[in-house]
């Protein structure tokens, strides 16, 4: 059985970051890693879109797509809220940059030996370690034993909540024939987008020169569209509230995240750990996730690099939490018009501030300001109710069963998109 240090089951965003730190030059002493990939096809997650702020000359910035200094939130009347959050800058980079990125750093990491294999079980071992079961190409069983594991696997279903909501979104890449887009600014939230029954929805505009963006729709509610429905949504906001005249789609992509207040376990055994998404680092109010996978990453090998184990720490405070558990029941129950609530924050919050808190990195009392600038009576009410809530089994972590095309504040079908 094959043995080393620690086993990361996964190269996506959670694993590849996780081998990076441990096999990059630093103090300590680099432990023996063996990367596990999923073989091609489902498994592997498609190319995709990370998005983050911090100040700039960041570790990946030779690689960002784009960076912005101005940000830009439009309310459902189109009143704009321009916010400069200096020092932060709000970076895009996509995942084939990442990855090309750190795969050179890892080639020459002595100390790193990858793999390509199905994983079927990641487990404690009776003598104190781990191990995992997969399957090669061939079909054949291969045990790898390790002091610690690391699975970065997305989980299989969510974790039981008082409150689910998906995160859900359509974007191209377009270029326009006419220079339309300023690339100085990013609009984080335009919600003149028609609003659906349950949730909210808003588009989503990240422009790298003045011809080519990316420009993506976006749903917070409890089931995502299929194709044709993110494309009409698309049309629509492109052709009629943007009004970029004619341009051409260079790519497409699509997502789902949950926002969820259920409990994502960081340790799944005693040498065992969940990374990424599946040990709690996607943001249960925004969706945010590559900042706090960083900030994982860092905490897991500067430890490992010690001599020290893991110390299974979430990546998010508890009160962080807590305030995610309330803003969402409070949108779910539609206490809250979320337009008016993020419009609102952007317009009442200091910049750099509210980025903060949206990363989860501001201070308690900064979380406290911020509390007050949300609308009190609602947010009391559902801080008083969330305590008597039952948290109810999830539904499987992939898509629910897609709906075809948005609806309008009433809940009424949009209008057919005209060719």
């Amino acid at each position: 059985m094959p043995h080393a240090d620690v086993v990361v089951v996964g190269a996506g965003l959670a694993g590849l970051s996780l081998a990076h730190r441990l096999c990059a030059p630093g103090r300590g002493r680099a432990p023996s890693v063996l990367l596990i990939d999923a073989p091609p096809g489902p498994l592997r997650p498609p190319p995709r879109t990370w998005c983050f702020w911090e100040r700039a000359g960041g570790e990946f910035d030779a690689v960002l797509s784009g960076s912005w200094r101005r940000l830009r939130v439009r309310g459902a009347d189109g009143a704009p809220t321009v916010v400069e959050p200096a020092p932060l800058r709000y970076k895009m980079l996509r995942s084939d940059a990442f990855e090309s990125f750190v795969e050179r750093r890892l080639a020459g990491a002595a100390g790193l030996r990858r793999v390509t294999a199905t994983v079927r079980a990641v487990r404690d071992t009776p003598d104190g370690g781990a191990e995992v079961v997969c399957l090669d190409d061939g079909g054949r069983r291969t045990v790898y034993t390790a002091r610690y594991a690391f699975d970065s696997r997305p989980p299989r279903r969510l974790p039981p909540a008082r409150t689910t909501l998906l995160q859900h979104f359509g974007g191209w890449f377009l270029r326009t024939e006419q220079p339309v887009f300023d690339p100085g600014t990013a609009d984080l939230m335009d919600f003149r987008t028609p609003q659906p029954g349950h949730g909210l929805s808003f588009g989503y505009v990240l422009p790298t020169d003045p011809h080519t963006a990316l420009v993506e729709y976006t749903e917070f509610s409890r089931t995502p569209l299929d194709e044709a429905g993110y494309a009409h949504a698309l049309r629509r906001y492109a052709d009629e509230v943007l009004g970029l005249g004619r341009y051409e789609v260079l790519g497409r992509e699509r997502g789902v995240i949950p926002m969820t207040d259920g409990r994502f376990p960081v340790r799944a055994g005693a040498s065992v750990f969940r990374i990424g998404t599946a040990g709690g680092a996607t943001r249960a109010s925004t969706g945010y996730t590559f900042a706090a996978v960083q900030r994982q990453g860092r905490a897991i090998a500067a430890r490992l690099r010690r001599g020290l184990p893991p110390q299974p720490v979430p990546p998010y405070r508890a009160w962080s939490g807590a305030m995610d558990a309330v803003m969402l029941r409070a949108l779910d129950t539609g206490r809250v018009d979320g337009a008016a609530f993020f419009t609102g924050l952007f317009r009442e919050v200091p910049a750099e501030r509210l980025l903060r808190f949206l990363d989860g990195t501001s201070r308690f009392h900064e979380d406290l300001l911020v509390g007050l600038r949300t609308p009190v009576a609602p947010m009391l009410r559902t801080v008083a109710e969330l305590p008597f809530l039952p948290r109810r089994p999830a539904s499987p972590a992939a898509p629910h069963r897609p709906r075809t095309h948005p609806t309008d504040r009433h809940g009424r079908p949009a209008l057919p998109h005209q060719e």
